[in-house]
């Protein structure tokens, strides 16, 4: 019997942190950037009020949720679109702007998923080379063409950790030529506090070939109900509606997400925490030689060239001690692993390892 046979896909499929490690009980899972304090009580005691309500299709165009992002970023909600995750954003740009043959501009080290969702439209995906793990104007303009379509920036970017001022992500698009499109994922953004710096939707609200994406999954810590929004002119908004699954965002995320928005005391209890880990761990960090980005979002690329063990026996030796660190062979960044800062006590745990292992 002949079978339909799917299309064969080419590129290596995204590999998740890893959350299902075998080998030890009850790991502590410093791997996927996620909340180092969970979600706002808020957002909480919403899903408890929605509980009841889970038989009913939510909002197909969500909204409630809309009008509260408008209200609180001072943006137009007509120009909103939210998604289940901002992946999925990722993946609706790519679908509605590509065609086979297209080609898409990503940073050497850029989110995988960039190229992923490029790749599965059929574009041909060029990474531009990073200085010392940053991203290049200069590199990133070397690759464009006439058939380039997309570029994809995440600032600051993962899994570098590492960040593009205001004025040359400013540089960046003046340079691009005005139909090519520019995303800009703001997904770390409210961990970073430097004067140079400002996200992309503060940069780029008012200009029409930008898209800006945000998401739920790191600073509200609604990672497990995939909750993002995407922000552009009302041209590229409206096309993206034409094509955008109808009740792709669920309930729980919507009333969740409303009320991680409102509380602000969460948000900065968040970023207070985040900020005293990230200094304190940096110093040990610097302490041992282990060579990483200065703090700039929840999460460290460690890099071990100069020290007496690479990665692979530090990733054994934490794993020993129930910590669960990333693994980059896929960002095929050599001897490296990628740690999120996590609550009190898992940074604890993580500082006193690494000083046993390097002692």
């Amino acid at each position: 019997m002949t079978l339909p046979k799917p299309r064969k896909i080419q590129f290596e499929r995204y590999t998740e942190g890893l959350s299902q490690f075998k080998k030890i009980n009850n790991p502590i899972k410093l791997s996927a950037n996620e909340s180092a304090l969970g979600p706002s009580p808020r957002a909480i005691e919403a899903l408890e009020r929605e509980k009841n309500k889970i038989f009913k299709y939510p909002e197909s165009d969500s909204s409630s949720l809309r009008d509260v992002i408008s209200k609180k970023f001072n943006i137009d909600s007509e120009r909103i679109i939210c998604g289940a995750g901002s992946d999925q954003i990722f993946d609706l740009i790519c679908q509605l702007f590509i065609e086979p043959g297209d080609e898409v501009v990503i940073t050497e080290y850029g989110f995988i998923m960039y190229r992923i969702y490029a790749s599965l439209y059929r574009a041909k995906v060029l990474l531009a080379k990073e200085k010392n793990f940053k991203a290049s104007i200069d590199e990133i303009i070397n690759k464009v063409t006439d058939k380039t379509k997309i570029v994809f920036i995440a600032n600051p970017n993962n899994p570098t950790g590492t960040y593009l001022s205001k004025n040359e992500m400013f540089n960046l698009r003046q340079r691009l030529r005005s139909d090519i499109l520019l995303v800009v994922d703001d997904a770390y953004f409210e961990f970073l506090d430097k004067d140079d710096f400002t996200s992309g939707l503060d940069l780029f609200k008012d200009e029409a070939n930008v898209l800006i994406t945000r998401t739920f999954s790191k600073i509200y810590g609604l990672a497990g109900l995939r909750l993002g929004w995407g922000y552009s002119s009302k041209e590229i908004i409206d096309t993206m509606y034409q094509i955008k699954p109808p009740f792709n965002v669920n309930r729980a995320a919507l009333c969740s997400g409303i009320e991680a928005l409102k509380d602000k005391e969460w948000i900065k209890k968040a970023i207070e925490h985040n900020t005293l880990w990230s200094k304190k761990i940096f110093s040990v960090l610097k302490e041992y030689k282990i060579q990483t980005n200065e703090p700039t979002a929840n999460f460290f690329l460690m890099n071990f060239n100069e020290t007496k063990i690479n990665s692979d026996e530090v990733f054994e030796k934490l794993v020993n001690d129930r910590l669960l660190l990333r693994k980059m062979k896929q960002y095929k960044v050599p001897n490296t692993l990628r740690l999120t800062i996590g609550d009190k006590e898992s940074n604890e745990l993580f500082v006193e390892s690494i000083r046993s292992i390097f002692k």
